[in-house]
């Protein structure tokens, strides 16, 4: 019975142009993300905006399908820390993408499957095999290019605001790696409409209790022109656009075999960013942007396999 109620998986060419779809348009999220920070949009102003739009995006989903939203008894401590980690992660991503080019703040973030194999690892589980332990050396290695580390070893100057961004994108990678390992190992009978609406829940709340009590002085400060109302207006509406299509559709699309697609997100953000925002990175960056990319797409089909 259970069988037959399954969802039919789309084609694999269907599938693949959805994600696609989905990578870019969680791209455009974060570049308009970045126009609204440029017009002085507040932090904590985007990050409640976006949680708010996509928890009645899901809500909507929920009731459309009959969501049971009850958690079972002993799971509501690991989903609260849950929305703790998403939170963070949110947070230190946009702080990111408002400090350095975006595309940068996205590919050192996407480093969290290396992070997440070794915290596996340090929590006890099995050790990365030989490949994947070189595959994660690779990506890393990649990743210092990324950040033009030879060019800053050569006496470049660095800014503190590129410190500052750099260490809030390991961060949400750090802590979105951490979500991934409490959800893989503490909620996995949880349904996944459940999960994702509190963890939402969460963030919005956290939000609202932030900005109430003044925590970021000015976190809740309004865009000073109409380009940023347009940002922030966009921010919400691809994000909350982008998570509903992947919620709904994410029965149909064949995950394991084709979430490396979803991938193409630092790259859809890498030709926004140029075309939108004027922001450029060297070649020696876009070499190791490829190798960070080809690392996680080899992580993600070592693990498949």
């Amino acid at each position: 019975m259970s069988h037959a109620a399954k969802p039919a998986v789309f084609p694999r060419h269907v599938a693949i142009a959805v994600l696609l779809a989905v990578g870019c348009t969680f791209a455009g999220n974060h570049v308009a993300a970045r126009i609204a920070f440029d017009e002085g949009t507040g932090l904590l102003l985007a990050v409640l905006v976006r949680s708010g739009t996509g928890l009645l995006a899901l809500g909507a989903v929920v009731l459309w399908q009959r969501q049971s939203l009850r958690l079972p008894p002993g799971t509501w401590r690991w989903q609260a820390l849950l929305g703790v980690l998403i939170t963070i992660q949110s947070l230190c991503l946009y702080s990111a993408v408002a400090r350095v080019p975006v595309a940068v703040a996205l590919l050192v973030a996407n480093v969290f499957p290396v992070i997440l194999a070794l915290l596996t690892w340090a929590l006890g589980g099995k050790p990365p095999s030989r490949r994947t332990a070189l595959i994660m050396s690779i990506t890393l290695c990649g990743l210092l290019l990324v950040l033009d580390i030879p060019a800053k070893l050569a006496g470049q100057a660095v800014g503190p605001e590129w410190l500052v961004g750099i260490a809030c994108a390991v961060t949400a990678a750090c802590a979105f790696a951490s979500g991934l390992w409490v959800t893989e190992h503490k909620l996995a009978p949880l349904a996944g409409a459940t999960r994702s609406f509190y963890t939402i829940l969460v963030v919005f709340t956290l939000m609202i209790g932030a900005g109430s009590a003044g925590v970021l002085p000015s976190g809740m400060v309004t865009p000073d022109s109409l380009r940023g109302w347009l940002g922030i207006a966009a921010l919400a509406v691809l994000y909350s656009t982008a998570f509903s299509i992947l919620f709904v559709s994410i029965p149909r699309l064949d995950m394991a075999r084709n979430a490396p697609v979803m991938n193409i997100e630092p790259v859809a953000t890498l030709f926004m960013g140029w075309a939108l925002l004027g922001q450029t990175l060297e070649p020696i960056q876009l070499v190791g942007g490829a190798i960070v990319l080809s690392g996680i797409i080899l992580l993600a089909y070592s693990k498949q396999r």
